[in-house]
């Protein structure tokens, strides 16, 4: 039997403004900003069932936290109850101390925090530190990288590619081409011990290395199946040899859009020549930096998670074997690659990011 729709939750405007302003604070915890969103959603009329998927917790404490507000006000939603859990022996503003600290950037002479140091910097143990840290969803333990294109036609080379990908042109195949180069065959020198109940797949941290290849690969980003050829190095003699494979695999009727990166094999003056004699070629250079524009990068990225990284090959030739073997596999099922974000939304937040980091282009 299906849940009645609970009434809208009726908040004044100053107390609507309050929890928002607490969303945005860096300093608030998980779990009063996950509470806040309960209370504006009800707010704005969704189902209790809507509300839980949406935040990511159970109906019934959904529901707990209406009534809670109804009875008692926002306080009351936004802290513990009386008497619930162990008592508080850091008070907040201990804790926004931390999290201000943290947020600062890293102690003199360190490239970043640890629970320890921060504990004996506030006079806590390092445990509260982490369970801080955790409230608040910071990790000061990870870094991930950016990297901003310094190609002075971006913008241009930007707005072909994603057109390419959001608007192929009719009676044309559109191509993203690109090499993963020096795939070694690894074989482990113990066979792999299988997957047990609480014992994860061992194998031997040293290997024998029987041979590499490099795997030349174009994805069709009309149907996503992708043509692939092993080629023993990656010169501009391996890459002509790819591109004539490629002649043959498509239709002679077809024009073909290729996406390529700057890599000088693919500039190279006999690669030139050879688009020169076949007219049906259009090639497009992705922005120097911007790897992420090559489709076919997120083949790469799945042959090498699904096949290649815990495989073991006894020689090339069976590392060969396999790639196309994928390659074929995934053929089968392959379905159209799909472009989301316009060429507008990807500038305005490369713009947002130039503002961060104070960086023009």
């Amino acid at each position: 039997m299906p849940f009645e729709s609970a009434p809208r939750l009726r908040i004044r405007p100053k107390k609507r403004r309050e929890l928002i302003e607490l969303l945005r604070k860096s300093t608030t915890s998980q779990r009063a900003a996950r509470r806040a969103r309960v209370l504006l959603d009800a707010a704005n009329g969704l189902s209790n069932t809507e509300i839980a998927r949406r935040v990511g917790i159970a109906r019934q404490n959904v529901i707990e936290i209406r009534r809670r507000f109804e009875e008692r006000g926002m306080e009351s939603v936004l802290g513990d109850a009386p008497g619930r859990g162990r008592r508080r022996t850091i008070d907040d503003r201990k804790v926004a101390k931390v999290v201000s600290m943290t947020l600062a950037g890293p102690p003199k002479n360190r490239t970043q925090w640890s629970s320890r140091e921060m504990g004996l910097r506030h006079g806590i143990s390092s445990n509260s530190v982490l369970r801080i840290w955790r409230s608040h969803n910071l990790k000061p333990h990870r870094i991930l990288t950016f990297k901003f294109s310094k190609d002075p036609q971006f913008v241009q080379k930007l707005r072909d590619i994603v057109g390419l990908y959001m608007n192929p042109p009719t009676n044309a195949v559109v191509l993203s081409v690109d090499e993963k180069t020096a795939i070694q065959a690894l074989d482990r020198t113990a066979p792999i011990l299988p997957l047990r109940p609480g014992v994860p797949a061992r194998q031997t941290h040293d290997y024998r290395r029987n041979g590499t290849t490099d795997l030349f690969a174009a994805l069709n980003t009309l149907n996503g199946k992708v043509i692939q050829r092993c080629l023993p190095r990656h010169r501009h003699e391996e890459f002509i040899q790819f591109l004539e494979h490629i002649d043959r695999s498509v239709p002679a009727r077809l024009d073909i859009y290729m996406i390529l990166d700057n890599l000088a094999t693919h500039k190279k003056a006999e690669v030139q020549t050879w688009f020169a004699a076949h007219p049906r070629y259009h090639v497009y250079f992705t922005p120097t930096g911007s790897s992420w524009l090559n489709a076919v990068e997120g083949f790469f990225s799945k042959i090498s998670r699904q096949r290649l990284r815990r495989g073991t090959f006894r020689s090339e030739r069976e590392l060969v074997r396999a790639i196309g073997q994928y390659v074929e596999d995934a053929n089968a099922s392959a379905k159209p690659f799909v472009w989301t974000k316009d060429t507008a939304k990807i500038i305005a937040k490369i713009r947002k990011c130039h503002a961060i980091y104070g960086a023009t282009h």
